[in-house]
């Protein structure tokens, strides 16, 4: 049934984190997943998996329920017009993880009143691990529960307003590059101290997965599971509070910010509807 099957127009890196990470998940068949791109070389990888690859959005739109466009902030109006002759409002649900553009200028460029949210995961949705921000409209309740069936089985994810969706952008997909340089940066330490670097990263790698999974099982602040580890003199508040007079916590933050702020500049029409 055209329903069940998803199409992810532009199968770059996130795109294709996505329909692996579907399929992972034993909810979704590869046949069912439809990947477009320009060029379809790219995908043949992909292909061979048995996904759906093409160069034919509307054709991939036709045989879908739900669509996701997992393009370049200035593709996305290109795209949408190549299709939305062809989207029907009791059919397509419409999922953006485009940076940036709001739900109202993607509307702007529809004929017709298809339900629209907004998602932001990162690139661990691959490994069935991803963080998904979603967003809608007050009127897309359906559409929003579809879009957390899909994305929850691959990760965790959260529904927020959309006037947070930068900061999601910010935190959660950018995040994990920055959370990713912080266990290089643990590695290259332990290099220092003595590790040989495939060691070291395996024990960076883990330890940090470890710190998450505390934060996630407890629930607890960081600050109190910091406090089970540092003790009164010791070696570890010792390289904490270095870590700190060198700037770490400033750093992230002012990453994360920046990262906030250029996201906001991705599109280049900023025109509310």
């Amino acid at each position: 049934m055209k329903q069940e099957n998803i199409a992810i127009l532009g199968a770059g890196n996130i795109g294709s984190s996505i329909a692996r990470g579907l399929v992972d998940s034993k909810q979704f068949r590869p046949e069912q997943i439809y990947l477009t791109r320009r060029n379809t070389d790219h995908l043949s990888g992909m292909k061979e998996l048995g996904f759906r690859t093409t160069n034919d959005n509307v054709a991939a739109v036709r045989d879908s329920g739900m669509v996701v466009i997992a393009v370049e902030p200035q593709q996305i109006d290109g795209v949408i017009a190549g299709v939305r002759d062809h989207l029907v409002a009791e059919q397509h649900v419409l999922i953006s993880v485009v940076s940036g553009v709001t739900i109202a200028q993607i509307q702007r460029n529809l004929k017709v009143q298809v339900p629209v949210v907004r998602a932001m995961p990162n690139t661990a949705i691959t490994i069935r691990e991803s963080m998904t921000c979603l967003a809608s409209k007050g009127e897309s309740t359906d559409a929003i529960k579809r879009a957390q069936a899909v994305f929850n089985a691959v990760g965790k994810t959260l529904q927020i307003d959309e006037e947070q969706m930068l900061a999601a952008t910010a935190l959660g997909a950018c995040g994990i590059a920055f959370f990713l340089r912080a266990i290089r940066a643990a590695s290259q330490g332990g290099i220092e101290v003595g590790f040989h670097s495939d060691a070291a990263l395996t024990i960076a790698a883990q330890t940090a997965k470890g710190a998450a999974s505390l934060l996630l099982s407890r629930k607890n602040h960081p600050e109190a599971e910091i406090d089970r580890v540092t003790t009164p003199r010791g070696c570890t508040i010792a390289g904490l509070n270095r870590m700190e007079h060198e700037g770490f916590s400033s750093a992230m933050i002012k990453g994360i910010l920046t990262s906030a702020e250029i996201a906001g500049k991705l599109y280049p029409d900023h025109k509310d509807s």
